[in-house]
């Protein structure tokens, strides 16, 4: 039976949590989706180098080897920390970018690499960040996660229509693509310090969050004790032996055995978009009557339709749970395959776009549907930890992705 005081508490505060959750999943990919967005202004610096492919595949290897290590430690680790962490790394290389942006705004082989570095300091950032945010908010409500994720594609939303508004302003300008990513960035750093402070002073301290993580406290978890005493609450009680067998939970392996579908889910959605987004879009759809701003209204479609794709689990009859359909749909997404290659052979603009939306749409809600099933019925820091691998697989996913994503050079001149 649930108390009327413990059932009060784990509502009060439910709507600023999820505000909350959505500038902080903002803030993880807001960094990352500017220097995606300004791809133009890379592509017009660096010609010979594929900016747009070779930048996602530098990212990638330090998001995963980072976070395999910290989900392999995850019950050991400081999650406040952790994310703290990330965020204020986004901030610093985002100020990093804004500064060479502001100073040179230079191409050559130097500045390519010293982008490419600040790429893969993004990539560290996004593992400490993505993974601890989603094992944290595992263990709420689902309406977090799914504000969190949702966030994560408002960041995209945001940057594609930035950068359409710059440019649009600009572009008639000299230096008008700088001074557009140079807006990107400022913009960036702003949000990042924003989610530091956010996590940092306002999250800890709303009741439903110090609800559900005393609650995972209780049920054995080691990686809340900060985060709670960041919200008033200095010591967790005292646990008897009987509590303490209570407390034992199930091991990574475990958990990852029971959870296999999912998992394998996560990596599938992320493999097959990543194929597509954002290099073939942006590099390998042709001359069309849109001109210059094809790709940037391509790119703009998928993340509007990833973002409203993470809002229709919201509707319940709409949310689709069935392991096997979720798998089954995942599976087919493999048809957008051809689809997208012979539609930028034979097919006009419209199409482009239309199949575009689609990948994004089905990618947001798929991601939505996995991330918000998974973790029912597992203990707090079981869920924690199932979370962080599933971020594991879906950053694999990625990396698979933008790997294949060079298949599509098979057959063009370099």
């Amino acid at each position: 039976m649930v108390l009327p005081d413990e059932a009060s508490k784990r509502l009060e505060g439910k709507y600023i949590a999820m505000v909350v959750c959505w500038f902080l999943g903002n803030g993880c990919l807001f960094s990352w989706n500017s220097m995606l967005t300004i791809e133009d202004y890379y592509v017009y610096l660096f010609p010979n180098y594929h900016p747009s492919r070779v930048l996602t595949l530098v990212y990638q290897p330090f998001a995963l080897g980072t976070l395999a290590i910290l989900a392999y430690h995850e019950a050991k680790i400081n999650t406040r920390r952790r994310n703290l962490f990330g965020y204020t790394l986004f901030f610093l290389s985002s100020l990093a970018i804004l500064m060479d942006l502001a100073t040179s705004g230079k191409g050559g082989l130097g500045t390519f690499i010293g982008i490419c570095i600040i790429s893969g300091v993004f990539g560290v950032a996004d593992a400490n960040v993505q993974g601890g945010m989603v094992g944290d908010l595992s263990y709420m409500r689902p309406e977090f996660i799914q504000s969190y994720v949702a966030g994560l594609a408002a960041s995209g939303v945001i940057t594609s229509a930035l950068r359409l508004i710059t440019k649009a302003a600009f572009e008639n300008s000299q230096g008008g693509l700088r001074k557009g990513a140079i807006l990107f960035f400022a913009i960036s750093s702003f949000f990042e310090f924003l989610c530091v402070l956010l996590y940092a002073y306002v999250f800890p301290k709303l009741p439903v969050v110090k609800y559900y993580r005393s609650k995972a406290a209780s049920e054995g978890s080691k990686t809340v004790a900060s985060d709670l005493a960041a919200g008033g609450i200095q010591a967790l009680p005292e646990t008897d032996d009987v509590e303490s067998k209570n407390q034992e939970r199930l091991s990574n392996k475990e958990l990852l055995l029971q959870n296999i579908d999912y998992a394998i889910d996560m990596f599938l959605i992320y493999a097959l978009t990543l194929s597509i987004f954002p290099g073939f879009l942006s590099e390998d759809t042709g001359k069309h009557s849109l001109g210059s701003w094809y790709a940037l209204v391509l790119i703009s479609m998928y993340n509007v339709w990833d973002l409203i794709g993470r809002y229709i689990p919201l509707i319940k009859p709409l949310k689709l749970e069935s392991r096997k359909a979720l798998t089954t749909v995942i599976i087919s997404r493999v048809l957008l395959v051809p689809a997208f290659y012979f539609t930028s052979k034979y097919g006009d603009q419209g199409w482009m776009i239309m199949l575009t939306s689609i990948l994004g749409l089905s990618n947001g809600y798929l991601t939505v549907c996995v991330l918000t099933s998974a973790p029912k019925g597992y203990k707090g820091p079981e869920q924690n930890a199932l979370g962080n691998l599933l971020v594991l697989f879906l950053l694999g996913g990625i990396f698979a992705g933008v790997t294949l994503d060079w298949l599509w050079l098979i057959g063009k001149g370099w």
